[in-house]
């Protein structure tokens, strides 16, 4: 064990007194930031009121609009006429058809009609005077014949009683409503109804392989038509998914990002040598364009999308000005700043030497800036992909706009789920291409 003496100790503590005479920052700095933390956090709790807004919040919507992206409904209505007879309708734009016979639905010998819900756990029997729903283990009859719908026995949770109605929650599986004249039921499956053909299709409810059969060697369905330009129209002209109308909304999106990128990186280009106070040394002139590049980019693309649809209308116009407009300001505030920190021992070998100030521009710097212009370029041009989507909810155009319109309906969750899912690829994908690119430009290895 090594023993210290005062004057040892004194000597370090005079060589090293950073560590021996701490200040009052150093010692309490951890923690003065850790309670700062805490108290900000305490101030957000109070401000946004977030006790009061969980309390309040519908989070059983979450659940609802979730499943509706990833099933559909049948909405079978059963009319009990004065003669007994029950009448089957459904909705006029019905996933069925028009001339709709599901096999979960059965015609008994005593004029009853039974809906299987999900299986033989939950199924509702309708009759003249009566209707059963079961689920949960249980039958519950309601009778149908007097003034209102009543429950014979208990009413369990999950059914709820109205003046002139009953209603049966059955979970995801659906709901049943019930009143004296007419039974309401709401059936939910799994899946995307009508994905590839909708019920006007020539090929609609047809199995696969006799789809197949008919566009390699079955006969025409329309004479002046081939089968397989049939199926094809049929998919794009899908009057309830409108592929083709989609597609095309997402294929301006793409070309209003790049459209608006390519512009704004073409014009900052030039601008930002001029900006630059290492290669253009004019202060007014540096000054002059460095506001005008805070000005485009702090105005918010949204905000530009705003004021060229009020100039030009609704479409991809407006969204490709948004985006010039913002990626002027952005790019060129990047490029200017590339530029003042290249180092200038290139350039200055190559002005000794007597060449031309473009010569110079082009052998001393452009060789330094190349790769980090176009790294910063495809990253923009990757984000503005994302960003095309939002404007295009103001009127911008693109898929935007579509997606907008589908979620306003509150109905259409599976139209949502499927765009939302296209935009996804299409942001992994130049996600993908960009870094693929950039790190190629910089020499780098992807990981």
């Amino acid at each position: 064990m090594t023993v210290i003496d005062a004057n040892r100790m004194h000597e370090i503590e005079t060589r090293y007194p950073e560590y021996f005479h701490r200040s009052f920052r150093q010692r309490f700095g951890g923690l003065m930031i850790l309670i700062a933390t805490l108290l900000y956090s305490l101030y957000a709790v109070w401000f946004f009121d977030l006790p009061k807004l969980f309390a309040e919040a519908h989070w059983e919507r979450i659940g609802i609009y979730l499943s509706q992206w990833v099933s559909y409904d049948v909405q079978p209505e059963f009319r009990i006429g004065d003669d007994g007879l029950i009448d089957i309708r459904y909705p006029r734009f019905s996933p069925l058809g028009d001339n709709p016979h599901p096999d979960w639905l059965v015609n008994n010998p005593d004029g009853s009609i039974t809906v299987s819900i999900s299986g033989t756990n939950r199924s509702v029997t309708v009759s003249k005077s009566e209707t059963i729903v079961t689920a949960h283990g249980i039958s519950v009859p309601v009778e149908v014949s007097s003034g209102a719908p009543k429950v014979v026995g208990p009413v369990p949770g999950w059914m709820t009683v109205y003046d002139d109605n009953v209603l049966a929650d059955l979970g995801f599986a659906g709901n049943v409503s019930i009143s004296v004249d007419r039974v309401k039921i709401r059936k939910r499956f799994i899946g995307w109804a009508n994905f590839i053909f909708d019920t006007q299709s020539s090929f609609f409810d047809k199995p696969v392989g006799e789809v197949v059969g008919l566009i390699v060697s079955g006969p025409r369905i329309k004479p002046d038509q081939s089968n397989l330009s049939l199926a094809f129209d049929d998919i794009w002209n899908n009057s309830e998914w409108q592929h083709g109308d989609v597609w095309t909304k997402l294929f301006q999106t793409i070309v209003m990002a790049f459209l608006g990128t390519l512009l704004g990186s073409l014009t900052a280009f030039p601008l930002a040598f001029l900006a630059a106070r290492n290669i253009t040394p004019n202060r007014l002139l540096n000054q002059i364009l460095k506001r005008f590049f805070d000005f485009l980019r702090s105005v918010d693309m949204l905000i530009w999308a705003l004021f060229l649809t009020r100039a030009f209308g609704p479409g991809p116009l407006a969204g490709s000005g948004a985006i010039f407009l913002t990626e002027t300001g952005t790019l060129g505030k990047l490029y200017s700043e590339g530029l003042e920190n290249i180092d200038n021992k290139p350039r200055e070998g190559i002005k000794s030497t007597g060449a031309q100030t473009v010569l110079v521009h082009r052998y001393g710097i452009m060789p330094q800036i190349v790769p980090v212009f176009v790294s910063q370029t495809l990253y923009q041009w990757e984000s503005n992909v994302r960003g095309a989507t939002i404007i295009g909810a103001v009127g911008a155009g693109g898929i935007g706009l579509k997606l907008w319109e589908a979620m306003r309906t509150n109905a259409n969750w599976e139209n949502v789920a499927y765009m939302v899912i296209l935009i996804l690829i299409v942001v992994f994908i130049f996600d993908a291409a960009s870094n693929a690119l950039r790190h190629r430009l910089m020499g780098t290895k992807a990981h």
